[in-house]
């Protein structure tokens, strides 16, 4: 094949294994559990709560401390659910479509996981230093190699690890701002089938590695008096951009020439802005009331944009959305308070492109929680979420090899059912 030629089995391999997502318990592929408090009460309130805990959400949180204090945070993740097929047909070169084969049902495609999450807030006066260390985006999926989806997915391995420096001062004592960066590695790891022009030979196989540093940008206030506290935040959106290889392998007949390895191959990609508003307002002395609503701009994910020696775009097509989450602690007395919460979050991908590497749909997020304070400086904070998912279609047409004499249309219609998770956190305060 020519060189453009070349370039577009690339763009056809990438398009088909670099589409980050399908975590299944946050919208697409963001995780929010920073917070083993915030897990609690299902994430509502955060942008108006103080103390490290609260750092990712709104880095005005950590001002006008009393004292120096860390958080650490592990949340397990138990996902589970069924990817099935509903007739995914595959059309070769020449020959009528046909069904893809393979194993029509795929179980609980998304591993089980661990995310540690940390934060540290320094007071200087009016002043504070913070720094926060998190994994916003981190997952692994692993289909069988003979699954219905293993044209668009095989495995998947994508760690993010942030690192937010950030500075806040208590303006006024009814006023506190802050901002700070948010610097981001990412790694990720992608693999899937490559389909054969003959039908009885074994598919050939992709590999996609990359990895790279980006930046962004957070900033907040937050406005209390002594019975509500209302936080403002917005986390901007980061361009990323991994260079890594692209491995092609046993394809035979007249695709065998294309077996290579492509280095320094470029992706660039958004994750999307959050404008965070959160309140929390004191019922009583024991009660206070916590919401919070996000807006994701997840519609900065239109595309995935592959450079030299690919140059060409891969359409997405996600759209914005709204978290909304409401929730409650009650203190029992000076040592425990008792938390619940609920949150409802669509999904930001859309019917006709939904593909079993995304397997995401709208949820409800149920929560419960408690906080211990130990000793005066020493705390720890325990949660427990279900999260429910809407069986939801998936829906996607690509096309293996576009552009070229042996393009391969493959239809894909299947379906995600029975979709739930269990994520248990634990979370750790030490005051200094």
């Amino acid at each position: 094949m020519s060189h453009r030629k070349n370039a577009l089995l690339a763009a056809s391999a990438i398009a088909a294994s670099i589409a980050f997502a399908g975590a299944a318990h946050a919208q697409a592929f963001y995780l929010q559990e920073q917070s083993a408090r915030g897990a609690g009460r299902a994430f509502s309130g955060e942008a108006a709560d103080t103390g490290p805990q609260s750092l990712w959400w709104n880095p005005a949180s950590i001002a006008d401390l009393p004292n120096a204090e860390v958080a650490l945070n592990v949340s397990t993740i138990l996902p589970k659910g069924d990817v099935r097929d509903n007739g995914t047909v595959i059309r070769r070169p020449g020959q009528a479509f046909t069904s893809v084969g393979g194993n029509s049902s795929s179980s609980d495609p998304i591993n089980n996981g661990v995310l540690p999450s940390g934060a540290i807030a320094i007071p200087f006066g009016r002043v504070a230093f913070g720094l926060a260390v998190t994994s916003p985006y981190s997952f692994t999926t692993n289909y069988d190699a003979d699954s219905w989806a293993r044209y668009s997915a095989d495995k998947t391995k994508l760690r993010t690890v942030d690192i937010q420096p950030s500075v806040a001062v208590a303006v006024t004592d009814w006023l506190r701002v802050g901002g700070g960066a948010n610097i981001e590695y990412t790694d990720a790891y992608l693999s899937n089938a490559l389909p054969n022009i003959s039908p009885v030979a074994a598919d050939g196989s992709q590999v996609l590695k990359g990895d790279g540093w980006d930046v962004g940008w957070t900033a907040g206030v937050q406005l209390h008096n002594d019975w509500a506290t209302v936080g403002i935040s917005y986390k901007s959106d980061i361009k990323h951009t991994l260079k890594g290889d692209l491995e092609i392998a046993g394809l035979t007949g007249a695709l065998a020439g294309q077996n290579r390895q492509l280095s320094d191959v470029k992706a660039t990609f958004y994750t999307p802005a959050q404008i965070i508003v959160g309140g929390r307002f004191r019922a009583t002395d024991a009660l206070t009331l916590n919401t919070q609503f996000v807006r994701y701009t997840w519609s900065k994910f239109d595309a995935i944009r592959l450079g030299t020696p690919v140059n060409t775009a891969i359409p997405e097509g996600y759209r914005d959305i709204w978290s909304y989450a409401a929730g409650v602690d009650y203190a029992v007395s000076p040592k425990l308070t008792l938390r619940t919460g609920v949150q409802r979050t669509n999904t930001p991908t859309e019917d006709g492109e939904r593909d079993a590497r995304v397997p995401d749909s709208n949820r409800w997020n149920f929560a419960a929680g408690a906080s211990f304070q130990a000793t005066p400086r020493l705390g720890f904070d325990l949660a427990a979420n279900y999260i429910d998912f809407k069986d939801e279609s998936i829906d996607r047409v690509t096309a293996a090899y576009a552009g070229t004499v042996a393009q391969t249309p493959i239809v894909t219609n299947g379906r995600l059912e029975n979709a739930h998770a269990l994520v248990f956190s634990l979370g750790g305060r030490f005051s200094f």
